[in-house]
């Protein structure tokens, strides 16, 4: 996420901290689908990612005010919809329900075109990855977030973060290579 966004997080943070309530409006237009895409990369369920950040809004809105580094919004959220998603899944293993079906319907099935072919098989290969190596490739490549945020939103060490990513990339250069052939 690009410091401008950070900063302007912050102020509306502190805005909301200071009293305007109209504030919030503004952070939830700024975070709610993003989060919600955030969760879906742990559900693979639309509905599931809209109740989940649904209830992570109640948390959101209830802490705001214990919040210490207004700028950390975005990671913050993040973190709170991320533990969210895992409470959900970890619901879902303890009721035995059976999680690949949670995989239907994803985006990957959608894809048609030569160009998207080539994204089809990214993804395809990205999915081959452990969990752990697919959330940091997409907290990074896809969300934007510095090795610092991933770490704090994973709640991992930064160089458990770094060794992920380097990993992920390895892995995939290996799997794309061998789907050439």
């Amino acid at each position: 996420m690009k410091t401008t966004e950070k900063v302007f997080d912050g102020l509306v943070v502190l805005e909301y901290q200071s009293g305007n309530k109209k504030s919030l409006s503004i952070l939830v237009k700024r975070h709610h689908a993003r989060l919600c895409r955030h969760s879906y990369r742990y559900t693979y369920d639309f509905e599931a990612s809209k109740d989940i950040v649904q209830d992570s809004w109640k948390v959101i809105i209830s802490k705001l005010y214990t919040l210490k580094d207004p700028n950390s919004f975005s990671s913050w959220a993040t973190k709170i919809v991320t533990r969210k998603s895992l409470d959900h899944l970890s619901r879902l293993k303890r009721t035995k329900k059976n999680i690949e079906s949670i995989h239907k319907g994803s985006i990957i099935n959608d894809v048609t075109d030569d160009k998207e072919a080539e994204i089809r098989k990214l993804l395809l290969a990205i999915k081959e990855l452990p969990e752990n190596q697919q959330m940091v490739l997409k907290l990074f490549y896809l969300e934007e977030y510095s090795l610092k945020e991933i770490s704090s939103i994973l709640n991992v060490s930064i160089g458990t973060t770094k060794s992920r990513l380097f990993h992920a990339r390895e892995k995939l250069k290996g799997i794309l290579k061998t789907k050439k052939r």
